[in-house]
Parts: structure tokens; C-alpha cells; sequence
């Protein structure tokens, strides 16, 4: 069970994040920003999205928004600055992502590459939190109990 919750918590994740990265990258790109701006944008659009994803099925229940936040903050904060990290990471060092435009494969590959890669990454430390009771373990127990 903690395996599957791990690979659930983590893809939660890449979805969130993703959307923001993805999201913020062609934003910054767009605009020609510098490499900075476009990565600070990226992290707050990744952990905006990534909170809004685990606060929406908290919120339908009719959980208080002073007793969900909390819950989202503490479920995902570690594994979205493991995945802002390694992806922010993966994109600068990827020859040429940064100043690739939004409409080339060089942009799109690295995307997906180093979102994949964060995955990766993510999903130990998941795992790690949810054995312990810790993470998405918390949201899952609002909604199934203890895991």
C-alpha cells in the first residue's frame, strides 16, 4: 500500500508541478525573461498549482479552508521543493532548454525530461514520508483513514 500511495502522491505531484513549470517556463519564454525570473515564476506557479490540486478534494468534502491549507501545506511542501529542485535543476542544465523557443522539440523534450527526472526523485522521499505517517499519508487519512 505505501508503494502505491507513493506512485499516487508522486504523479499528484508531477501534475500539479507540472502544470505550473510547464506553465511559468512558457510564460518566462515567451517573454524572453531572464533564465531567473523565468525559474522563480515557474516555482511559484508549480507550488501554487500543486497546493490547489490537494486543496480542491479537501475543500469538496466541506472541510474549513483554516483546517485545509495547513493539511496541503504540510502534505506536499517537501516533495514540490524536491520536485521545483531537480526540474529547475534538469532545465538548466540541459544545453540550450533555457533559451530554446516555446515552439521548438529542444523546449518540449527538456520539459518533459526534466520533469520525468524530478519525478524520479520525488518519488523516494514520498515513499519515505508516507511510511511514516508523513506527506499524502495525511490527506489520504482525511479521506480513507490511517494508511
Amino acid at each position: 500500500m505505501p508503494v502505491r500511495l507513493a506512485a499516487s502522491a508522486t504523479l499528484h505531484c508531477l501534475t500539479g508541478c507540472g502544470i505550473g513549470e510547464i506553465l511559468g517556463m512558457v510564460i518566462g519564454t515567451g517573454f524572453n525573461w531572464s533564465n531567473a525570473a523565468t525559474v522563480v515564476l515557474s516555482i511559484a506557479l508549480a507550488f501554487f498549482f500543486g497546493y490547489a490540486l490537494t486543496l480542491q478534494p479537501l475543500l469538496s468534502t466541506g472541510m474549513a479552508l483554516r483546517l485545509a491549507v495547513p493539511l496541503a501545506v504540510a502534505s506536499d511542501t517537501i516533495s514540490i521543493t524536491i520536485m521545483e529542485i531537480v526540474d529547475n535543476a534538469a532545465m538548466l542544465a540541459i544545453p540550450g532548454a533555457m533559451n530554446a523557443p516555446i515552439s521548438s522539440k529542444t523546449f518540449w523534450v527538456s520539459l518533459l525530461v526534466s520533469t520525468i527526472v524530478a519525478g524520479l526523485f520525488t518519488f523516494p522521499a514520498n515513499l519515505w514520508l508516507i511510511q511514516r505517517g508523513q506527506g499524502h499519508a495525511r490527506v489520504h487519512w482525511q479521506h480513507d483513514g490511517p494508511t
